[in-house]
């Protein structure tokens, strides 16, 4: 496959945005789709894991209508858990981890059988971390690898609350033991070793469900779920800006000489915004504006400059709280004074690809010295940047985009081995570009 060539640019500079949330797409449609009555969506990211979200929900007999130019607002008629009907055929997930994470605590307690399935990567991901735990809850389970890897088998049931503990801090893992404690008999306790997204709890809050946290919002807790007496009641989602897709272009405008740049309508929840805290602490200045909350998450802006960054070192306290942004913050640190040192990340190695290493191999091929262990990295950090280079993205979005940005801050470019991936979450990552960059260097 030939490559795509990411040329240095000149300053980048204006307001943009970015496309829409897409763990809050992900959960709008599936939330959605067993709420009593028809759901407002409006700012659906349409990439391709959130389109097989849609067609996994119209698998369950859901309609899901889509409105306007781009197809970003939508009406999800949802049918109640009752509701839906048994798939005829096995759901392919693609690409999306959050799907096939989340769907089998949807459909637990329902009296049918669904097999999952996706492509090479998700047939990589650990299942038996939710699997388990909804077996125990009196859901039927099977999985290939001894009960650990796609494709999965459940057959719904009666369920009733467990108490039990994540192994790690996963957002994922929690969401599909709420969907399933909200239709068990019984309270449902779930013990959580570090912090994680809440994306879940905040939407099913919002359609009347009862569901507490306590301990640290921020940090280690109990997430008490209620049973919910009927179906949710959702009001209109107005899904916000992915701040994970807007890391990118912060850090690009950090480190392209000239830059000044603001995103708007971002979503800043604070289990999602550890990349600011990490860059603050490198000696980035970000402004962040809480403009709003929409339906039901806080939106607002961000704005940050080029600027001289320092080394740092990231632990397990924050990487729950940029685990996606991890690899374009080692871009930064890539760029920074001095050694960075990154621990606490293992959870990256099951991601879309082996995300540490992957991002190690990137950095090399920059001409970044990097060492990885088994939970992190160690970034020496070169101010003065990079020629040029040539990396792979080993089809991950992520790592295309950080690729991407490193020939936007480089001297001569950088090779992208796949680009088109970028699809999955900000597939119009190159012309958001286009639209805040001058004439290159």
């Amino acid at each position: 496959m030939e490559g795509t060539l990411f040329l240095p640019v000149g300053p980048l500079r204006g307001v943009t945005r970015v496309p829409g949330d897409k763990s809050i797409s992900h959960r709008a449609v599936l939330l959605g789709a067993v709420n009593a009555g028809p759901v407002e969506v409006t700012g659906f990211l349409r990439s391709a894991d959130t389109l097989a979200t849609v067609r996994a929900a119209r698998a369950l007999g859901v309609t899901v209508e889509e409105h306007g130019p781009g197809g970003e607002d939508l009406t999800v008629h949802g049918l109640g858990w009752e509701g839906l009907r048994e798939p005829v055929d096995i759901i392919d997930v693609c690409n999306a981890g959050t799907l096939i994470r989340l769907l089998p605590g949807l459909l637990a307690s329902t009296d049918m059988f669904c097999v999952l399935t996706g492509d090479e990567s998700i047939r990589r991901r650990p299942m038996a971390r939710v699997l388990e735990p909804l077996a125990l809850m009196g859901a039927s389970t099977w999985a290939r690898g001894g009960g650990r890897l796609p494709p999965a088998a459940l057959c719904g049931g009666r369920l009733h609350g467990i108490e039990y503990t994540m192994p790690v801090a996963s957002a994922q893992i929690k969401s599909c033991l709420i969907l399933a404690g909200l239709r068990a008999d019984g309270v449902t306790v779930i013990h959580e070793p570090g912090p994680s997204r809440d994306h879940t709890e905040t939407m099913v809050r919002y359609g009347g469900a009862q569901v507490q946290r306590e301990g640290d919002p921020l940090g280690a807790g109990n997430t008490i779920v209620h049973p919910l007496p009927g179906d949710l009641n959702l009001g209109p989602i107005a899904v916000p800006g992915d701040f994970s897709s807007a890391a990118f272009l912060l850090v690009a405008a950090l480190l392209v000489p000239g830059s000044r740049l603001t995103v708007d309508r971002v979503g800043l929840n604070p289990t999602r915004t550890g990349l600011v805290q990490a860059l603050e602490a490198m000696g980035a200045r970000v402004r962040v504006v809480v403009e709003d909350v929409a339906g039901p998450e806080p939106l607002g802006s961000l704005t940050t400059s080029q600027q001289e960054l320092t080394a740092v070192d990231i632990g397990p306290d924050l990487v729950p709280l940029m685990i996606d942004e991890v690899p374009i913050w080692a871009l930064a640190a890539a760029r920074a004074r001095g050694i960075s040192r990154l621990r606490g990340a293992s959870e990256l190695r099951v991601k879309e690809s082996d995300r540490l290493a992957a991002t190690a191999e990137l950095l090399r091929a920059l001409g970044v010295r990097v060492k990885e262990v088994e939970d992190g990295l160690d970034i020496e950090g070169r101010p003065e940047g990079w020629t040029r280079g040539m990396v792979r993205s080993r089809a991950d979005h992520r790592l295309a985009m950080v690729g991407a940005v490193a020939g936007l801050a480089s001297d001569e470019g950088v090779e992208v081995d796949d680009a088109a991936c970028m699809s999955v979450s900000f597939p119009d990552f190159a012309a958001t570009i286009r639209s805040v960059s001058t004439p290159g260097r």
